[in-house]
């Protein structure tokens, strides 16, 4: 027996999570059910729980506003070698 679980998310969260978790080749329904399951099996929240500084407040919006954001890479050293030169 399944039950279904309705919550309620900004249009843009949901949207950015779509995007991403397709990346990822699923759906949103697959992820939150691998977090639950997770979760149930670490008893407890599967990352860790801080409150956010002001600069991780300021990312997190940035994110949101899909401002500052790296480029896809083909490879991992493309990735390295655009941070070292900032």
């Amino acid at each position: 027996m399944s039950k279904t679980l309705q919550i309620r998310v900004d249009d843009v969260i949901k949207n950015a999570a779509d995007e991403l978790f397709s990346s990822l080749g699923l759906d949103t329904s697959t992820a939150v059910r691998i977090f639950l399951k997770i979760a149930i099996e670490t008893g407890g929240l599967p990352f860790e729980v801080k409150r956010p500084n002001n600069g991780l407040k300021l990312s997190m919006q940035e994110v949101l506003d899909k401002k500052n954001l790296s480029k896809p890479y083909k490879n991992a050293k493309d990735a390295i070698n655009a941070m070292l030169e900032d």
